[in-house]
C-alpha cells in the first residue's frame, strides 16, 4: 500500500513538474508560450519571409490579414516605425505602410542615411541598402521631428519626417534630385 501510494505521489509530482516546463518553455507565438517580437514580426512581413493577405501598420499597431480574421499587435510605446521609399521617377501616395502590398521604385539600392532630431542629435548616420519593396524600414524614437538626408549617386533629397501618434509611417515623397 505504501509503495502505491509513494508511486502515485511520485507521479503525480513528474506531471506536475512536465507541465510547468511546457507551459514556461519558448513555444509557438500563436500558441501564447513565446515572448512576441514585434521588431521581427515587422521586419518578417516587410521583407516577406511571412505572408499574408495584407499586413500594415500604423502609428500604433500591426495589423495583419488572413483568411482567417484579423490580428494586430500594439507597437512599442517608445518606438515608431517608419517606411521610406526615395524615388527617382515613380512614386505613389501613400500615408499607412503597406508591408505586403507598397512597392517602391529605388529597391535593393545603397543609401546614404542621415537622421537627426530638431535638437541637433544624430540617429542615424550610415549607407543603407533598400529592400526588394523598394523602401528603408526604420524604427526611431517617438514624439519627436526629424531631418532626414538620403543621398545616392550625386543626388540627394531631405525632408522633414515627425513620430508623433497622427503621424505617416509610408514616407514616398522623397525623389532624389541632382545636386
Amino acid at each position: 500500500m505504501k509503495k502505491s501510494v509513494f508511486g502515485v505521489i511520485g507521479i503525480s509530482i513528474i506531471a506536475v513538474m512536465a507541465y510547468f516546463i511546457i507551459v514556461s518553455s519558448d513555444g509557438d507565438d500563436s500558441k501564447g508560450n513565446k515572448t512576441l517580437n514585434i521588431r521581427e514580426l515587422v521586419n518578417d512581413y516587410s521583407i516577406g519571409a511571412k505572408t499574408a493577405e495584407a499586413a500594415s501598420i500604423t502609428s500604433e499597431q500591426l495589423v495583419v490579414t488572413n483568411s482567417d480574421g484579423e490580428s494586430t499587435y500594439a507597437l512599442p510605446e517608445d518606438d515608431f516605425f517608419v517606411s521610406i521609399a526615395p524615388y527617382i521617377e515613380e512614386t505613389h501616395p501613400c500615408a499607412i505602410h503597406s508591408l505586403t502590398g507598397c512597392r517602391g521604385e529605388l529597391a535593393n539600392q545603397n543609401f546614404d542615411v542621415h537622421i537627426e532630431d530638431t535638437e541637433g542629435n544624430i540617429y542615424l548616420d550610415e549607407v543603407m541598402t533598400s529592400q526588394a519593396n523598394g523602401f528603408i524600414d526604420l524604427w526611431l524614437p517617438r514624439d519627436k521631428t526629424y531631418h532626414v538626408t538620403i543621398e545616392q549617386d550625386g543626388k540627394k533629397v531631405e525632408s522633414e519626417i515627425a513620430t508623433f501618434v497622427s503621424d505617416d509611417t509610408c514616407i514616398t515623397t522623397m525623389q532624389l534630385m541632382d545636386k
